[in-house]
């Protein structure tokens, strides 16, 4: 999606007594930095805080980017057209939750998104209403419901996650655009034994009103940038099977497909989209469970290799 290129990162895990350690999952503080091959640049920082035994959680994050990204190549258009899209931007994103009712969280939400959009096209047989150039500001505020029975939130062995939530960006309250996000995730995780972890993934975005390009669903898989399948709405669904070789060291097989509705370019309109492929791991923070991913993914037609601190989900 951006080139090759080097993210250097750190996270502050907050000390707990063992009352809270039984209770709760630790608080961070998260910054990282990020550079690419074609110019792209991106920093920030986050918050991640749990209170009162996990009857509260609150996370939060600032940061800034510079993103040279590819819509369309000249070899997908058969060699007629080709669209470079940057975007330049700052973002603030919020939200505090309090448990109704074990393992249940109900919270607030809310996005600040300030971006500087531009596409450069050889030609202008591409259209889409979800086109809109020049600067946008998007200002939103929803409400979210969480179910989390995890046994560890930073790479789980058992439990599920469940998390639906709604955006309302309004310009009411200072949006240059009105539209909606809704978006749902369901994982589940089954440890088969002591080595073997099975992992799966429900997932699904919808978009409505007048949305802005870069606020579009994308198919949330592996083996394609980002980029390809961008639309009104997504579906994807994934299994991953976690080897452990050793206390640091294990091995993933995983597959999965996808669905993007009302793409922006009929080119790239497909119907499912399939994800597959094999990975390395190896555990830099055994008490976290914080794990460097390598992995090796294949779609249709594309391929790609991720390296990336933590689990896919």
């Amino acid at each position: 999606t951006l080139g090759a290129g080097l993210i250097a990162g750190a996270a502050y895990f907050y000390p707990q007594t063992e009352d809270q350690k039984a209770a709760q999952p630790a608080s961070l503080t998260g910054i990282a930095g990020m550079y690419t091959d074609n110019d792209s640049k991106a920093v920030a920082i986050a918050q991640q805080n749990y209170w009162d035994s996990n009857q509260w959680r609150f996370t939060g994050a600032v940061g800034a980017a510079d993103l040279r990204l590819s819509l369309l190549s000249a070899d997908d258009a058969g060699g007629s057209s080709s669209l470079d899209w940057r975007l330049n931007g700052r973002f603030a994103f919020a939200r505090l939750s309090g448990q109704v009712r074990k393992g249940w969280y109900a919270g607030i939400l809310t996005r600040i998104v300030d971006v500087e959009q531009s596409i450069e096209t050889s030609a202008n047989s591409v259209q889409s209403p979800l086109l809109t150039l020049g600067d946008l500001r998007s200002v939103g505020i929803g409400a979210y419901l969480e179910y989390d029975t995890r046994d560890m939130p930073t790479n789980a062995y058992s439990g599920s996650y469940l998390k639906v939530d709604a955006l309302f960006n309004d310009k009411s309250i200072g949006s240059d655009n009105t539209y909606q996000n809704y978006s749902f995730v369901y994982n589940r995780y089954w440890q088969m034994r002591d080595s073997l972890v099975l992992a799966g993934q429900v997932q699904g975005c919808l978009r409505a009103g007048d949305v802005p390009l870069w606020d579009a669903c994308t198919i949330k898989l592996r083996g394609f940038p980002a980029t390809d399948f961008m639309g009104t709405g997504s579906m994807s669904g994934q299994l991953e099977g976690r080897w452990g070789l050793s206390e640091r060291w294990g091995l993933v097989g995983f597959a999965g497909a996808g669905y993007a509705r009302d793409v922006y370019s009929e080119i790239d309109n497909r119907e499912w989209i399939p994800s597959y492929g094999v990975g390395v791991r190896f555990m830099v923070l055994k008490s976290k469970r914080i794990n460097m991913r390598l992995d090796y993914a294949r779609s249709s037609d594309s391929d790609a290799i991720h390296f990336m601190v933590g689990e896919a989900f």
